[in-house]
């Protein structure tokens, strides 16, 4: 078994992205976080979508998320198939 990474199969496109966070998020920042889309879920949760160039762009947005003190509940890479 391999350690290394699972190459991309389109290297130059980019990752569409779920990231889940404890609590409410305004749809205010929108621009902040790059034009994800912000849903706000019932259960007290937020849900950020949408497409991130690369890791580097998901580390910040994540780095965003921890500085606003939200908690990450998850990260989620969608691939089409």
């Amino acid at each position: 078994m391999s350690n290394e990474p699972k190459p991309q199969p389109y290297p130059d496109e980019p990752l569409v992205c779920k990231i889940r966070l404890k609590g409410h998020l305004g749809h205010e920042w929108t621009d902040w976080f790059g034009g994800l889309s912000i849903s706000l879920e019932e259960t007290g949760e937020t849900l950020l979508t949408g497409a991130v160039a690369d890791q580097a762009e998901l580390f910040g947005l994540l780095k965003k998320a921890r500085n606003l003190g939200m908690p990450l509940l998850s990260v989620r890479i969608i691939e089409d198939n």
